[in-house]
């Protein structure tokens, strides 16, 4: 037998406010067309005013906890991928743990930017193959739309907010690559590309800042390390492309998600792609793709799914589980 975190739940939560990129060719010189050509964005949802990163967090691991008929008192733990915390400490994770009542377990928060969820799962797993927790909510969370530069027409466009959750419990199988769960990880970074990707601002610098980005750049290592950590990941299961179902890759940008796809020789109707409803979510993207796969029916347990992220360090990488 072979301990496996299998999923139990997902869900999700955008705010209510929809953004269509109309609405921001009055902020900036921009249109509809060129937003669309470039990344594939249709609309995004922003937070209202006084909504925080952790009031959209707790929404949807709500929505998880229901979708897995569990309660809060089942939870041994919460790791919550953000990079847009409600403060400086405590962690969001911790506010979530406290909104939902959950009064036992540990709750922390993890930083990786868009690649935030996959290694917050990764996390997550080891914590429960190491016998530290039987069951851990893992969710993605963000308000990206506040560190906007509502200047910079190149950035400010293609960012959304919102959250998505899953339940992970740990589970005896068989030990093969047609278990349910989690079959492998594959996590990287490399901070000599710092500079592709990162915020102007933080704590140490007095100042909350703005996210700053070379797209080229990071288009043109996103598609490569995308395509070979999901390689990488595959192969340490036993498996390859194949055998996925779906991919479920961080929505950052349908050219992105396009290219990676045929790198991995994966036809585009075995994507789910939600880029042109959410804009990119950051480390909430893969989580929220995955409730809305299944909540349209795409996804069914069973599938092999591949999702694979990458975003500012750079870090990046790839989870391969059977749903």
């Amino acid at each position: 037998m072979t301990l496996r975190a299998v999923v139990m739940g997902v869900g999700h939560y955008l705010p209510t406010r929809i953004v269509p990129n109309s609405e921001l060719e009055a902020l900036v010189q921009t249109s509809d067309e060129w937003i669309r050509s470039r990344s594939g964005i249709e609309r995004r949802h922003f937070v209202a005013e006084g909504q925080t990163t952790s009031d959209l967090a707790t929404l949807a691991a709500q929505a998880a906890l229901a979708h897995a008929g569990l309660t809060p008192d089942d939870i041994d733990a919460i790791v919550l991928a953000t990079s847009t915390a409600d403060l400086t400490f405590p962690s969001a994770a911790s506010m979530v743990q406290g909104k939902l009542g959950m009064t036992q377990g540990f709750a922390f928060d993890v930083q990786a930017v868009c690649a935030g969820f996959v290694y917050a799962l990764s996390t997550a797993n080891a914590f429960i193959l190491s016998g530290q927790a039987k069951r851990v909510l893992v969710i993605g969370a963000e308000t990206f739309s506040r560190l906007m530069d509502w200047e910079d027409r190149s950035t400010c466009v293609l960012f959304g907010d919102g959250a998505g959750a899953l339940v992970l419990e740990g589970q005896d199988l068989t030990g093969t690559s047609a278990d349910r769960g989690i079959l492998s990880t594959d996590l990287h970074s490399d901070g000599r590309l710092k500079d592709l990707l990162y915020v102007d601002g933080g704590v140490s610098k007095g100042t909350t800042g703005h996210l700053r980005m070379q797209g080229k750049e990071v288009f043109r290592h996103a598609v490569e390390k995308l395509a070979q950590t999901a390689h990488a990941a595959l192969e340490k299961a036993g498996l390859s492309g194949e055998d996925v179902d779906w991919i479920v890759p961080h929505q950052a940008n349908i050219r992105i998600i396009e290219g990676t796809a045929k790198k991995m020789q994966v036809p585009m109707e075995r994507v789910i792609v939600t880029v042109q409803d959410h804009g990119n979510t950051s480390a909430a993207s893969i989580p929220l793709a995955l409730s809305v796969g299944v909540q349209r029916g795409q996804i069914q347990q069973g599938d092999l799914l591949v999702t694979e992220a990458i975003g500012g360090g750079l870090a990046w990488g790839a989870v391969v589980l059977r749903w």
